[in-house]
C-alpha cells in the first residue's frame, strides 16, 4: 500500500497533506506516530467519566492532530465533538462517541496496513 493509497482508504486529504510535508516519507512518519497518539484514549476515558473539561481538551488535541495529517473524515467529527463540548457539553450523548470511534478505527487500521505493507 502506498501513502497516497491510505489516504484515499480514509478520504483523507493526501494532496493538502503532500504539499506540506513536502513528500511521502514524511507523511508516513507523522502517520506512524499517530499510532501512539493518546487524545483517542483520553477522550474515550473523559468521556465515560462525563468530566467535559479534559473530553475537551482530548478531542481538541485529537481535531487538531486529524487536521494537520489530512485525517478528513477523523477531523470533521472531532471538530463537531469540539465544538459541542465547548459550548454546550450538556448535549453530549454515547453515539458521538461513536462516531469518532468509528473514523478513528478506520483511520488507524489503515495507517496499520501502511505500516505492514512498509515491514513486508
Amino acid at each position: 500500500m502506498t501513502v497516497k493509497e491510505c489516504y484515499e482508504k480514509i478520504n483523507g486529504d493526501y494532496e493538502g497533506v503532500f504539499s506540506r510535508f513536502r513528500g511521502d516519507a514524511r507523511i508516513q512518519k507523522f502517520a506512524f506516530k499517530f499510532l501512539n497518539d493518546g487524545s483517542f484514549d483520553s477522550l474515550t476515558k473523559t468521556l465515560e467519566a462525563r468530566d467535559y473539561a479534559e473530553a475537551f481538551r482530548a478531542a481538541h488535541t485529537l481535531k487538531g492532530v486529524s487536521q494537520n495529517l489530512g485525517f478528513t473524515g477523523l477531523y470533521q467529527i472531532s471538530e463537531t465533538v469540539t465544538e459541542m463540548l465547548r459550548n454546550h457539553p450538556e448535549d453530549y450523548t454515547p453515539d458521538m462517541l461513536d462516531k469518532v470511534r468509528e473514523e478513528y478505527d478506520k483511520t488507524y487500521a489503515a495507517i496499520k496496513e501502511l505500516q505492514a505493507s512498509t515491514e513486508a
